[in-house]
């Protein structure tokens, strides 16, 4: 099976699976994801297939949907690319990819190094950011029914991981316990450069929404 047809079943898979997935982390996340790591990887040299087998399946089963279950999208990534004849040294690296890329509160280092994990971090980071990430964000935020903005409940960030996994914030807070760290956090050149305007968007959009809840714009 040559590299595009692993890829055509990658996706057929994924779109299935992804069917009816919370739409922060649906198929459209995926495709984003894999876009941005079909970008990164036009600057830096990694292995095309990884990079775009990781990105397709790095959140086939996203542990916030699964009772905080970390194996299971491993798992469910390991059965797949078994079941379609990969090499276990493709499997493995995809494996870790998926194990290594969450932000789980950004105080857990990864346990594993490579130029493609690097990357699809990357282009999983920049979905979470700018216009899209604040799309995401809040449709998350309404999807666990939290609170918009409570400004009597100030960001925690020093969040352990389990703290991070169960925290009930407001969906304000999440941009100063993850988004609005990303951009310093970002693997790559090409990476940092993207997040770059979409850092300012998202400052651009805190400034005015404050303005709009004292009633000053």
């Amino acid at each position: 099976m040559d590299h595009q047809e692993i890829i055509e079943q990658t996706v057929q898979y994924v779109q299935a699976e992804l069917k009816h997935a919370e739409g922060g982390h649906d198929w459209w996340h995926i495709l984003r994801v894999w876009n941005n790591a079909k970008t990164i990887a036009q600057f830096h040299n990694g292995d095309a297939l990884i990079i775009e087998l990781g990105a397709l399946l790095h959140d086939i089963a996203d542990s916030k949907f699964h009772q905080g279950n970390e194996e299971i999208g491993p798992q469910k990534a390991r059965a797949f690319l078994q079941s379609i004849g990969l090499a276990e040294s493709i499997i493995h690296h995809v494996d870790q990819i998926i194990r290594n890329i969450s932000f789980k509160g950004g105080r857990v280092e990864r346990q594993f190094s490579s130029i493609e994990l690097d990357i699809v971090q990357d282009a999983d980071r920049l979905d979470a950011i700018g216009a899209i990430g604040i799309a995401r964000t809040f449709n998350y935020g309404g999807f666990k029914n939290h609170a918009i903005y409570d400004p009597t409940i100030p960001p925690n960030m020093h969040m352990t991981k389990e703290e991070y996994k169960k925290s009930t914030a407001p969906t304000i807070n999440h941009f100063y316990e993850k988004l609005l760290l990303l951009k310093d956090r970002m693997n790559t050149d090409k990476g940092r450069q993207m997040a770059e305007e979409r850092h300012q968007y998202m400052e651009g959009f805190l400034q005015q929404f404050y303005l709009e809840w004292k009633g000053e714009a």
